[in-house]
């Protein structure tokens, strides 16, 4: 009798798991327009984000090339993403890692740059590149400085568009079974739009590459007309692509057109993303697909689109998914403590003093449809009493209401600002407290009870 033979399949390594990501149908976004839109969607890498790919072929080539030893420091201006890709390769290999990045980077990306044992410096972003302070200097600075060190510069390393052109390109290929008609992608290095391009194009030269920018990069300016004009610099919130500066990576005549999407409509487009298709995606991924619902009219039926969606949501939980970061930056269109008493055409907020009498309230209650009525003491709030809390009181005790307010009265309702976000003042209502109040321009208080909240998110 032979004997069985089992053969387990498994990586040796992480680094052996990067590539071979998935192509995902969007469904819901994109039924307006009329082609078939798949995203390439690369958080799957170990490293979660496309830079795994280009970050380990450097690595490799450096040590090919006799620049990288053993023992050695790998140091890298980056957004994040790239750092990570490094930091995994450099933890197989091991190597260590000094990265750069600008203080406009999300903290996650930082904390998960030191976690997986980098070493992180901040620096500016607001400056020219050539700027001794900028972390494109910073970083030439450290690897002249650091003996057995190795500054990989993915702007102008040829390695990460070859990492596109050996990996990404051929996958869309495949996947696509030859079919695909458009290629949309952030433009940032460039290495990803560019090494993709190459190869899809020498398949077939009709393939559409599309780049997206963000307004206050140079890219589309430059692509548009050859020159590099700072003028059309300007700082922009967008992480992970658009440049102050056209790096080496980029074949411009293997792109066909840059579209330019606001910091705004890439950051609501990720989240939409997310809840609307299921995919925990970042800010480039919004920005991409929102770029190419701009061009929605130069499609057709029988094309088929393939985005690429760089890297994972968990980079921007403090950022574009984070309602109050969205608010504050005019992103988030939400309704407030504003919007909620705006319909009540300036009917004034019905109080109750601390010296009237139990009955007294009641009838105001009645008299005026309320179950929440703040207790005055001359011009300041002192406390409230509600229709649920004098029940129980009068219920056990009938003669108190002869007794004042004052006797019976509830702890005051929490005092919010007038631009507080309904999600926020539903957090404050609870058994112990009905309602919110919070004062106008004029200094005039105002209500808010469980019953408006309610109202104003199921409209």
């Amino acid at each position: 009798m032979r004997k069985q033979v089992l053969v387990f399949m498994w990586k040796k390594n992480v680094l052996e798991t990067i590539g071979n990501t998935p192509l995902i149908q969007l469904n819901k976004i994109t039924a307006q327009l009329p082609a078939t839109v798949l995203a390439k969607v690369d958080y799957f890498n170990p490293g979660n984000s496309i830079k795994d790919r280009m970050a380990l072929k450097m690595v490799e080539v450096a040590e090919k090339e006799g620049k990288l030893k053993p023992g050695g420091t790998i140091i890298e201006c980056t957004s994040g993403n790239t750092g990570m890709g490094l930091a995994l390769a450099a933890c197989v290999k091991g190597y260590k890692c000094i990265f750069t990045t600008t203080d406009k980077q999300s903290k996650e990306k930082m904390d998960i740059l030191k976690a997986v044992g980098a070493e992180v410096v901040v620096c500016p972003t607001n400056v020219e590149p050539d700027d001794p302070r900028s972390y494109y200097s910073v970083a030439r600075r450290l690897a002249k400085e650091i003996p057995n060190s190795y500054f990989c510069n993915q702007y102008d390393n040829l390695a990460n568009r070859l990492a596109h052109y050996e990996s990404t390109g051929p996958e869309i290929w495949e996947q696509t079974e030859g079919k695909i008609t458009h290629l949309v992608c952030t433009a940032g290095t460039g290495g990803t739009i560019t090494g993709t391009a190459m190869y899809l194009k020498e398949k077939n030269p009709n393939i559409q590459i599309w780049a997206i920018d963000v307004y206050g990069s140079l890219l589309t300016h430059y692509f548009q007309t050859g020159k590099i004009d700072m003028s059309y610099v300007h700082p922009y919130i967008s992480e992970g692509f658009g440049e102050d500066f056209v790096p080496e990576n980029y074949k411009m005549d293997v792109i066909d057109h840059f579209e330019q999407v606001t910091d705004k409509d890439g950051a609501v487009m990720a989240r939409r993303i997310a809840k609307e298709e299921g995919l925990f995606c970042g800010y480039s991924a919004g920005s991409c697909l929102q770029g190419l619902m701009q061009l929605k009219n130069r499609l057709k039926k029988e094309d088929l689109v393939v985005c690429i969606f760089h890297d994972h949501g968990s980079r921007y939980v403090g950022k574009i998914y984070n309602d109050q970061w969205m608010v504050e930056r005019g992103f988030l269109e939400v309704k407030s403590f504003r919007d909620i008493v705006s319909t009540r055409a300036g009917k004034k907020l019905i109080t109750v003093d601390m010296a009237q009498t139990v009955s007294e309230a009641v009838e105001l209650m009645k008299k005026y449809e309320i179950e929440h009525i703040p207790v005055t003491k001359g011009d300041t709030i002192s406390g409230s009493i509600s229709e649920a809390g004098l029940f129980l009181k009068v219920f056990n005790n009938p003669e108190i209401k002869n007794a004042t307010v004052e006797t019976v009265m509830e702890q005051a309702f929490p005092v919010v600002e007038f631009s507080t976000p309904v999600e926020k003042i539903g957090t404050l209502i609870n058994k112990e407290n009905g309602a919110v109040l919070a004062k106008d321009e004029k200094g005039d208080y105002h209500i808010v009870t469980k019953y408006d909240v309610i109202q104003s998110l199921a409209k």
